[in-house]
């Protein structure tokens, strides 16, 4: 592979150090261990975890004089800890060594994107000239969801005698990742159980607190030259030690090899019997390799994205994360879309609404994850309704932070690191994420074809959604329109009037127009349901026709506020104060996180139109210009293309980009009405976690939806691509930075299809197979085959940007 495949650090940075952890973590769908190095166990600098899909464990605090309750995505105890030091002959023992030791002289990290491999590299020598040189070496198995597996080399220099090894399996471990989150309970596991089921293979079982799943562990520790260690069973864990010749001519090697299992596995059984025997028969290192890399050759042809340059490096560490989270080994399991994947503890490893951000790559790509992280929505359909229900509402109003179980779980306080206060949480006010969920569905039929999904489960999630909005609307008889109150936007920063004594604010505009889509194509769906399945699911969910006349009533007259010839983000947005941008910008330098500022002064976000990230513009993102205006038209609003581009210009400018979510709308957004500054939110896009731009958040995990919505900007949005009943569907806005790029998709039940962009041209080739041709509309309506076996080219009219 070329450096085009690789993220490398070539220095130990103690400042950086979390950040290297999070963007080297490995994974396999399934489970995740951070990059951590393998010498420390959590401090300050350090923070060694592994997160396994759908983990959770409850656990109450006190904040602030309440007893509040948080779900976490729990901390499994740490596998990979390895401590070291020299036995020189004659000398005294050496320090053990770690790369925050004086003896360090290099560290340098490298990671394999194309085979999934970590590699460290570690150089100490002391002052009288004597070197280590250590190399450590792992995976986390693509191919076996349940293996991982680390070797550990050590070469010395100038001096012989051994090195003293401490293979350790830690299983006092807490979740500690999050600074702001450390006045909370986090301490997860209980239960602990340890030994050795011979002499090179260790166990560890314990078990989460609340519901109580069991987790077992087992490593085998594997020596070369093959010496016997000493085994020391702990409270918490398991201590082997071994004395290893060193010396010219001589290396000495550890092989740590892990199998994780637990109780939420299927088929049930014995998870510390299963990995006590996983672990002992596990192939050797040659052999993980070998099927390790072949699975992930078998990932990177289905989810093929070439794009030159620095971009393209950034983007494939992108997908490298996403796949490392959502692999196909998730259609296996019960699991949503963690916002910050399985790359650290920020959000608590919450599912938010990310899967927006995240579905349409993978509907393309790999429709059988998206199919079963739809599904994990379906199960949690019953604790939407009752959500809706203690609202006073039928139908589905799903939460703004998903876990275990489908109940809310977001915070009911939160810190402001600034002021050092907790303050109330009112973000679970985002009744919008139920509008995502149906898009997901809605949008996933559409890509794959698959209405057996559409017709069943996805068509309960889609209806039950849009008649918690048809419930959720009041009509105010004087405007004449329907209203939905008490709601927060996706911006965030608003979650009241000023002054007003309960949360919330009206109309939000992304709110009340999703929700009318919601109406729309569920009275669609309706209409398209096959007749016995049509009177199952009326039948079934009690539909009448006088519900589905105000569904009708409610989709074509939701008010949607405007002010100054533009679209207002909530009723009354343009009444509040303006903001001294420029003033605020030269006294705080970064102010992405604006609504901490504000607190710490005394002072509130609520009072200004400030917004953390898009809100209104989230409009742009969803849906393409014409669709966008149609449903204003359906509405009762004009929107024509003068006002749209005086609506993005006006919220752009009254936006902090306080989420790495904002940048890659406005990018979008931008692209699409060809605006000039569109490569330079994309860039940012793109940056923002490498860069870690939001100032110390990546290390708690990445963001999951911007990295998966930078590659779906390249793959659908340049290329304006849609897949559909109808075919391929492509209208190109080219950005002059990307001019050239190539993709393969699944569409029209083709696997494999392969786009490539050039300049002015488009290139689409179709694998052969028994399948009819693929169908592909070009701009202006041209419409296309390409047959199987067939690569065509076409001429592109858009302008380049």
């Amino acid at each position: 592979m070329t450096s085009a495949w690789t993220w490398r650090y070539d220095a130990y940075d103690p400042a950086r150090e979390r950040l290297v952890e999070a963007l080297c973590t490995l994974g396999n769908g399934r489970f995740a261990t951070r990059g951590s190095t393998p010498e420390c166990a959590a401090d300050s600098i350090h923070y060694p975890g592994t997160y396994l899909a759908g983990c959770y464990d409850r656990r109450t605090s006190r904040v602030a004089g309440k007893q509040v309750e948080n779900e976490d995505l729990v901390n499994l105890p740490n596998w990979t800890l390895l401590r070291y030091r020299c036995l020189p002959d004659g000398l005294p023992p050496g320090e053990w060594l770690t790369p925050d030791s004086a003896q360090l002289r290099h560290c340098d990290v490298e990671l394999d994107l194309g085979r999934g491999v970590l590699t460290r590299h570690l150089l100490f020598q002391d002052a009288a000239g004597h070197g280590l040189r250590v190399s450590h070496l792992r995976i986390v198995h693509m191919g076996d969801p349940g293996l991982a597996a680390q070797l550990t080399t050590f070469h010395a220099y100038g001096w012989s005698g051994a090195v003293e090894v401490v293979s350790v399996l830690d299983g006092a471990v807490a979740n500690t990742g999050v600074e702001r989150y450390r006045n909370l309970e986090g301490s997860h596991l209980t239960g602990h159980r340890s030994g050795f089921e011979s002499d090179r293979t260790a166990f560890l079982s314990c078990r989460t607190r609340d519901p109580g799943h069991l987790i077992a562990l087992a490593v085998r520790t594997d020596t070369s030259p093959g010496r016997p260690g000493r085994a020391l069973p702990t409270p918490t864990g398991t201590m082997q030690t071994y004395r290893l010749p060193l010396g010219r001519g001589r290396t000495a090697r550890v092989m740590k090899t892990m199998a994780l299992r637990t109780s939420m596995d299927r088929p049930p059984g014995d998870p510390l019997a299963t990995a006590v025997r996983t672990a002992a028969h596990a192939p050797d290192l040659p052999g993980l390799l070998a099927t390790h890399r072949a699975a992930w050759q078998r990932l990177w042809a289905e989810g093929e994205l070439s794009v030159p340059g620095e971009a393209g490096r950034i983007l494939r560490l992108h997908l490298f994360h996403l796949l490392q989270t959502l692999s196909p080994h998730t259609t296996e399991l019960d699991v949503g879309v963690p916002a910050r994947g399985l790359h650290g503890e920020a959000y608590r490893g919450h599912v938010f609404w990310d899967e927006l951000f995240v579905l349409p790559y993978l509907d393309l790509h790999f429709p059988e994850v998206a199919r079963a992280l739809l599904m994990y929505r379906h199960r949690r359909l019953p604790a939407a309704r009752a959500a809706a229900c203690r609202t006073g509402h039928r139908g589905a109003a799903y939460p703004w932070q998903s876990g275990s179980s489908g109940d809310e779980e977001t915070q009911e306080l939160h810190l402001n690191p600034r002021s050092g206060r907790w303050l109330p949480d009112h973000s679970r006010l985002q009744r919008h994420v139920g509008s995502a969920v149906a898009y997901n569905v809605w949008k996933y039929a559409q890509a794959t074809g698959d209405r057996g999904f559409l017709y069943a489960e996805g068509a309960e999630i889609l209806l039950e959604v849009a008649r918690y909005w048809a419930g959720s609307a009041v009509l105010d008889k004087e405007l004449g329109r329907y209203r939905i109150r008490g709601v927060v936007g996706p911006d965030e920063y608003h979650d009241a009037y000023p002054g007003a004594t309960a949360p919330g604010i009206d109309d939000n505009a992304y709110t009340n127009v999703t929700a009318a889509w919601v109406l729309a194509r569920g009275l669609d769906l309706l209409d398209e349901l096959p007749a016995a399945r049509l009177a199952e699911m009326r039948e079934r969910l009690v539909l009448d026709d006088g519900e589905l006349d105000r569904w009708a009533d409610v989709s074509r007259r939701l008010h949607v506020p405007f002010h100054q010839g533009v679209v207002s983000q909530f009723d009354g947005y343009g009444e509040l104060a303006e903001l001294d941008w420029e003033g605020y910008r030269a006294r705080y330098g970064n102010i992405r996180r604006l609504d901490r500022i504000l607190e710490a002064e005394g002072d509130t976000v609520n009072r200004y139109q400030a917004s953390k990230q898009a809100d209104t513009l989230m409009l742009g993102y969803l849906f393409r210009p014409e669709e966008l205006a149609g449903l204003f038209a359906r509405l009762g609003y004009r929107l024509d293309d003068e006002t749209w581009r005086a609506t993005v210009d006006y919220h752009l400018r009254r936006t902090s980009h306080g989420s790495t979510l904002s940048s890659l709308v406005h990018g979008w957004v931008l692209a699409r009405e060809k605006g000039a500054d569109a490569w330079r939110y994309c860039e940012e896009a793109l940056v923002a976690d490498v860069a870690d731009v939001q100032g110390g958040t990546t290390g708690e995990g990445i963001h999951l939806g911007a990295m998966a919505g930078t590659i779906d900007l390249v793959e659908r949005g340049i290329t304006g691509l849609e897949a559909g009943p109808e075919g391929l569907r492509v209208a190109p806005v080219a950005l002059r930075e990307l001019p050239r790029f190539a993709f393969t998709l699944c569409c029209g039940g083709h696997r494999g299809v392969r786009l490539r962009m050039l300049p002015g041209r488009l290139g689409v080739r179709v694998p052969a197979s028994p399948r009819g041709p693929l169908a592909v509309i070009l701009p202006e309506g041209r419409r296309r085959t390409v047959a199987p076996g067939e690569e065509r080219w076409f001429r592109l009219r858009r302008p380049v940007l």
